[in-house]
């Protein structure tokens, strides 16, 4: 059975602040080297969350095989999932990235099926709503730009990585504790990005003293609410939450995006939208009655045990 309040909390905080990082992401890489910076982000988190639990003296040794198994989820995640986009976006325009992020829910679906696990009609046809709900809202800004043909490649790759790393999640002999997971997963990413980073020069050409203060606030932005913030909620909600649930926040980040838009920069509505906007709400609203109705997917999966996948990324 899902924690009631705890779930609907998670998912508001991935929701709205997953949603207001498209805007800090733009910023942070104004000055900040993509590769370095996401790395470090990710990182630094993983201190960070390392210390809160070592203040709570929350043991974080585990066994090597569950290190190992969170390590390899948070490099599917972060770096070939958040650090292949955040390249991807150098191609190809934001829109087209978010598009094809709208495919998670479908690929986990996919995944799902392939598993032999029921999926509810309702969740199926919800997921093929929302993706259109989405190319709706997308649609008006336009797109266009960008070395399109390697750029999507690179966005399906990092997609299916998203969608893979999410489903095999509840698979896998992870911490019993979501967020002695989070900190491996956070720390394998990461440093894997810090590492390509630095192999590939990202970066090699900054000082410090180019970095704006605007493109550094956005960065401890990214470093708080989007990764020690919003990814431990994530994380959470793997454990807790059907993944067909998880993974609409695909349909409803872009969708705050443009919101905190219309809000805080002025950028004008348009009908398309707004209809959008409609589509995707009630494709929402289906899933998560759907997923909460169903009964086929367990709710906490103790590390070691082999059953269906629930949670996604």
């Amino acid at each position: 059975m899902e924690r009631g309040w705890k779930v609907w909390l998670a998912l508001g905080i991935v929701y709205i602040v997953w949603g207001s990082t498209y805007f800090a992401i733009k910023v942070s890489v104004e000055t900040l080297p993509p590769l370095l910076s996401s790395g470090m982000r990710f990182t630094v988190a993983g201190l960070l969350l390392t210390a809160i639990l070592a203040v709570r003296r929350t043991p974080l040794r585990v066994p090597w095989r569950e290190a190992r198994a969170a390590a390899g989820i948070g490099i599917l995640l972060l770096a070939c999932g958040v650090g292949v986009v955040t390249v991807a976006e150098t191609r190809v325009d934001s829109s087209v990235a978010a598009i094809i992020a709208g495919s998670v829910p479908l690929q986990v679906i996919l995944w799902r099926t392939l598993a032999r696990e029921h999926v509810a009609t309702a969740t199926k046809l919800s997921a093929v709503v929302g993706l259109a709900g989405l190319v709706l809202i997308i649609a008006p800004t336009g797109i266009s730009g960008g070395d399109v043909a390697i750029g999507l490649a690179m966005m399906l790759a990092a997609s299916i990585a998203w969608s893979t790393g999410s489903f095999i999640s509840r698979r896998v002999p992870l911490p019993k504790d979501p967020l002695v997971a989070t900190v491996y997963e956070m720390f394998g990413g990461g440093c894997v990005l810090v590492v390509i980073a630095l192999a590939l020069g990202d970066g090699r050409e900054i000082s410090v003293n180019e970095v704006s203060t605007a493109s550094f606030a956005a960065w401890l932005y990214l470093v708080v609410f989007g990764s020690l913030i919003a990814f431990t909620a994530y994380a959470w909600l793997l454990h807790n939450a059907p993944i067909s649930k998880v993974v609409t926040h695909q349909y409803v980040n872009p969708l705050v995006a443009i919101v905190l838009g219309g809000l805080f920069l002025g950028e004008s509505l348009d009908p398309a939208t707004a209809v959008g906007a409609v589509i995707v709400i009630g494709a929402v609203f289906v899933t998560i009655r759907s997923e909460s109705r169903s009964t086929t997917e367990p709710v906490a999966l103790k590390a070691g045990a082999a059953a269906p996948a629930t949670g996604e990324k």
